[in-house]
């Protein structure tokens, strides 16, 4: 069976990808939790260039319980093949072991990166994020950028599963009664596998990596369960 080669090939050319994420700072020193995130995407066309995009994110974790419902809606323009901008607007009540504790609103410019590289069979995506935040009786407006990148490799030859793994780092550009670190405050690594399901549903699912960092304080170190469903219409 020549598929079994080719496989052991795709994976040993993402294992020094796969290590360096999960050998990323996650802290031995570190207040950790385990959680589970689930995500619901669905993207639709709005014309020959304009795109529209809705993303639900639930989450639940050991130490808070269910903590937090995130949506997401933006608005796309595709300037070409590679190039995509974005507004949109985040929604985002966070709860306390179920029970509401604060409302998070946020606006959101992003440019997006389709493809923009490859090497050998391993292509790239990414994004770059702009973010202003607001908290219900918390006075100041927070802003952070939300650069990301996505390698992703066949798991065989014209194979349409893939192996991923991804960054993304949270830059604070200011503090406010929230937002307590000016500059990197957070990272996430993630690694796993992403399969289409139908020919407009796909799955990715994997573990990811919460790093938080806090001056003068232990990081800590989200142990996730990621799941998440891409519909595209």
């Amino acid at each position: 069976m020549r598929f079994l080669p080719c496989l052991s090939r795709a994976a040993l050319a993402a294992l020094p990808l796969a290590t360096a994420i999960l050998l990323a700072p996650g802290g031995a020193r570190a207040d950790t939790d385990t959680q589970a995130w689930g995500t619901l995407t669905v993207t639709a066309k709005a014309g020959p260039n304009w795109r529209l995009s809705n993303e639900t994110i639930l989450r639940t974790g050991h130490t808070r319980g269910f903590y937090e419902v995130e949506n997401n809606f933006m608005v796309g323009y595709k300037l070409d093949k590679t190039f995509t901008v974005w507004l949109g607007y985040t929604h985002d009540p966070n709860y306390l072991h179920g029970d509401f504790a604060v409302m998070e609103r946020r606006f959101r410019q992003q440019v997006s990166f389709d493809n923009f590289a490859k090497l050998g069979p391993v292509r790239f995506n990414g994004r770059l994020r702009l973010e202003q935040r607001w908290r219900d009786t918390m006075p100041g407006t927070a802003w952070r950028l939300r650069p990301f990148l996505k390698a992703s490799l066949p798991v065989a030859k014209d194979s349409k599963v893939m192996i991923v793994a991804t960054h993304e780092s949270f830059i604070d550009f200011n503090k406010t009664t929230f937002q307590t670190v000016n500059g990197e405050e957070r990272m996430r690594n993630f690694i796993g596998i992403n399969a289409p399901l139908t020919g407009k549903l796909t799955l990715e699912a994997g573990y990811l990596n919460q790093h938080g960092i806090r001056p003068g304080k232990l990081d800590t170190s989200d142990h996730v369960a990621s799941v998440a469903l891409t519909l595209a219409l």
